[in-house]
């Protein structure tokens, strides 16, 4: 038995220390937005954060998470109050089939959440070990800078700033 704190919550997990996170996330504890892609760290479709840094939960061991902090998707938002990066993804459409959707948006979460301002370049470099085939590349990098100016804002207002 391993207790995981995943999305502000602790979990008790009965599983090999060598089981790869994302079938914890998706198996145990039905959270689904990490998808099963490659297997091996190479598509991004699992894509969660650990302690603020994006990493590929298909090919990361629980036994590497003890008194770590598991950020999914489902963990930023709830579908009645999303995060700034659902919210914008939502507004600028950049899903298409939905698959890799989820791993991108926590990659960028994290790069937004290191550099609150990334310029396009920066943007594709993040994202590109994320494998895509919708062709909603530009809506993507919309979303991205459009999650940023939210984000900025909120801080601001939260800082007691004006807009």
């Amino acid at each position: 038995m391993m207790t995981l704190k995943i999305n502000g919550r602790d979990h008790q997990i009965d599983a090999e220390p060598d089981t790869p996170l994302l079938y914890v996330l998706r198996d145990d504890l039905e959270l689904n937005a990490a998808k099963y892609g490659c297997g091996l760290g190479q598509c991004g479709a699992c894509t969660v954060m650990v302690d603020g840094n994006a990493v590929f939960s298909c090919v990361t061991p629980i036994l590497l998470l003890k008194d770590k902090e598991v950020t999914t998707l489902e963990g930023l938002g709830t579908i009645e109050k999303p995060s700034p990066i659902q919210r914008a993804f939502m507004e600028e459409q950049a899903a298409q089939c939905g698959y890799c959707i989820a791993g991108m948006m926590m990659r960028a979460q994290a790069l937004l959440q290191r550099h609150p301002n990334p310029s396009d370049q920066e943007i594709r470099a993040e994202l590109a070990p994320h494998l895509c085939r919708c062709g909603t590349h530009m809506r993507i990098l919309r979303a991205v800078h459009r999650a940023a100016e939210m984000m900025t804002r909120a801080e601001t207002t939260d800082h007691g700033g004006t807009l």
